[in-house]
């Protein structure tokens, strides 16, 4: 609990302090958003402000985790390392992306394949990884069974597994990158999974399989590899978007980026693959979900009628355009996450008191 707690707290404090000193570094360096002509009319003041914000929460989330375990004593878990190098390694695929739009004076930085190819390598090495290192009770950081709740059914076998991995992290990543778009909204909409992911771990740790002998009921326990220190990053995480929140929220001094949006959805997609809630975290990231889909309506029916569904997408945008000024979009949008993680914390809960 100690580690849970140091591990919040200290990615809090270190992007309240740190991303001021990033702001000032960028925007010395003239390392500005670039704002796209098809856009809503009032993103123009938008354009210059430091983008690439996204490298404050990570390194604070890495140095949180760190401090955490250095404090406390305990060691770290191969769960919660392959979890941040998932978070660390689609950082470093948006950071290229990022750069690139700011060198080039461009809306699109990296190369469409490019940008695949970084993401396949690194979600294919942590699926790869998470079904080795094996624990004492023979369970791996993620298992080759689809969960909700718990692992159900049969295993889909190693290659299935990993085409399944891909399509999470792929979706969650740009599920976030989309709805990257107004200040706040994707950061104080994963601030919510992460406090969600928080309280699943914590509570898969009291309840796991390894402490059965203790259970009132066995037959209700997790089998989680490493619960605990999943908690642990997701508090880190919580803490860091937290304090990035002060400096993202409107009018935003500094943008998060792919840099930041990449490396939320490939953590969220790791947290879901190790605590085994994969489909859960459709619920848990519902904003996201909604909004992703939203633009694959907008492309389907332009492609398939040569109409629009919506006056732009993502969904964000279709209310902008409708007169909702941008703090009112990010405040509802806020409320409907937040209803969401209610939902997806609610069948948690009752998936375990219904074993149980």
């Amino acid at each position: 609990m100690r580690q849970i707690l140091f591990a919040g707290a200290i990615g809090l404090f270190l992007t309240l302090i740190g991303t001021p000193l990033l702001i000032k570094l960028l925007a010395r360096k003239g390392y500005g958003q670039f704002i796209r002509d098809d856009g809503p009319r009032s993103h123009g003041s938008k354009k210059g402000t430091p983008t690439m914000g996204g490298i404050s929460f990570i390194l604070a989330t890495l140095i949180a985790y760190a401090l955490a375990k250095v404090i406390t004593g305990e060691r770290p878990t191969f769960s919660g390392i392959l979890v941040l190098f998932l978070m660390a390694g689609m950082g470093v695929v948006g950071f290229l992306d990022d750069y690139i739009k700011i060198v080039k004076q461009r809306s699109l930085g990296l190369r469409a394949k490019a940008k695949m190819a970084g993401q396949l390598i690194v979600g294919i090495a942590f699926a790869l990884l998470s079904l080795q290192f094996a624990d004492k009770r023979d369970l791996t950081p993620a298992s080759t069974k689809l969960s909700f709740i718990n692992d159900f059914g049969w295993s889909i076998g190693p290659v299935l597994f990993v085409i399944w991995a891909l399509f999470m992290i792929l979706a969650m990543s740009n599920g976030v990158n989309l709805t990257d778009g107004l200040d706040g909204l994707a950061t104080g909409a994963s601030v919510m999974v992460f406090g969600a992911y928080t309280f699943i771990g914590l509570w898969q740790f009291q309840e796991s399989c390894a402490n059965a002998a203790s259970l009132t009921n066995p037959a209700a326990c997790f089998e989680v590899r490493d619960p605990l220190d999943l908690a642990v990053v997701a508090s880190a995480l919580m803490g860091a978007c937290f304090g990035f929140l002060w400096w993202n929220t409107s009018p935003a001094k500094i943008f998060m980026g792919d840099t930041g949006s990449l490396a939320l959805g490939g953590a969220l997609a790791g947290l879901a693959i190790c605590s085994r809630t994969e489909l859960l975290l459709a619920i848990l990231g519902g904003l996201f979900v909604l909004i992703t889909m939203s633009v694959v309506i907008q492309v389907g029916s332009f492609r398939m009628t040569g109409k629009r569904v919506f006056r732009m997408a993502p969904l964000q945008h279709h209310f902008e355009l409708k007169g909702w000024s941008e703090v009112l979009v990010v405040v509802r949008f806020w409320i409907i996450q937040g209803m969401c993680v209610i939902v997806g914390l609610g069948l948690f809960y009752a998936g375990w008191a219904a074993d149980k």
